[in-house]
């Protein structure tokens, strides 16, 4: 059967009607969340990739219903992208290479990003950076929010592990199976960058990513993490907040 788009009528009529009868499938949505206050929900595909500006305040989940996604996140303050996700600050400040609730999301000033309040994966990667697919699909998502290849640094992976062996070797353990979430608490607002893409190490295909976003406004005074390193990042990053906040109603 032929396809009349001799025109643009005809074009815009065909176009119209494929999208029509485009199967849509979006993100399961957390329980018990006001949908009125969900400011994102969006469903990745192998290798997609999604870019959005999160206030403070907003929680965000991200979730692997089949079992396969890899997410390569990074943030970066969304006023001045010059400070953005320090890995190794990540790491090393928290004294702990593996992410895990409680875990923060550190900036290269010492400020928290983002924390991870909860985790039912266990199977993530601050070590590898993202693959060459991931980084190409970060540096996409970075252009639609005005930011140059320069500006995408090393990222952390979720639902793809990666574990050190005792001779310093790397070995990727894989995900969780379907149905593993993280959920993110964001402190500062940041500029959200990730790519559902296949490990360095994990060259197994990805499936889709789920990503959820809502406004909780009152989150950022709590400290689920209790260790004296997180509580003086919180402080820095609390500092430098509400500084700003009364230099821009001065």
């Amino acid at each position: 059967m032929t396809t009349n788009t001799a025109d643009t009528t005809s074009a815009r009529a065909h176009a119209r009607s494929q999208a029509a009868a485009a199967t849509r499938t979006g993100p399961e949505l957390p329980a018990g969340i006001d949908p009125a206050s969900i400011t994102l929900a969006q469903r990745i595909p192998s290798g997609g990739y999604a870019n959005v500006v999160l206030a403070r305040g907003t929680r965000v989940r991200l979730s692997d219903p089949a079992g396969s996604a890899c997410a390569h996140l990074l943030l970066l303050r969304a006023e001045s992208p010059w400070e953005r996700l320090n890995v190794a600050d990540t790491v090393k400040v928290p004294w702990q290479a593996y992410l895990g609730a409680g875990h923060p999301l550190l900036s290269d000033q010492g400020r928290v990003l983002a924390t991870l309040l909860t985790d039912t994966s266990g199977h993530h990667d601050t070590l590898c950076g993202p693959s060459d697919l991931a980084r190409r699909q970060l540096r996409m998502a970075g252009v639609k929010q005005g930011l140059e290849p320069r500006d995408i640094g090393p990222s952390v992976s979720f639902f793809r592990g990666v574990r050190v062996e005792p001779d310093g070797g790397l070995t990727p353990t894989g995900g969780a199976g379907a149905g593993a979430a993280v959920e993110l608490l964001v402190h500062l607002p940041v500029t959200l960058l990730v790519a559902n893409a296949e490990h360095p190490l994990d060259p197994a295909p990805t499936t889709d990513l789920d990503l959820v976003a809502w406004a909780a406004p009152a989150d950022p005074a709590a400290t689920p993490n209790t260790d004296p390193e997180y509580l003086r990042a919180v402080e820095n990053t609390e500092q430098d907040w509400h500084a700003r906040t009364l230099e821009a109603h001065a």
